[in-house]
């Protein structure tokens, strides 16, 4: 699953792909913003953390679990 998290005053956003479920992660944005974490915390497929501070937040965009298709798609 791609997940892509904007930054507040960042021009550039964190982008990468995780084993996690849409709901997990879902789970983890809306604790996050909720105020029952103090920041965001994912990791991704190769096992490195990001972690955000939940006030950073701008935001966080959820990929489809489909793979992605190779060759020409008529």
């Amino acid at each position: 699953m791609d997940v892509r998290i904007g930054i507040q005053n960042s021009p550039r956003e964190l982008g990468f792909e995780t084993s996690q479920s849409a709901a997990e992660v879902e789970q983890a944005v809306a604790a996050a913003l909720s105020g029952q974490a103090p920041h965001l915390k994912l990791s991704d497929s190769k096992g490195a953390v990001y972690v955000v501070p939940a006030s950073a937040l701008a935001y966080v965009e959820i990929g489809s679990e489909e793979s992605r298709r190779i060759g020409f798609v008529a």
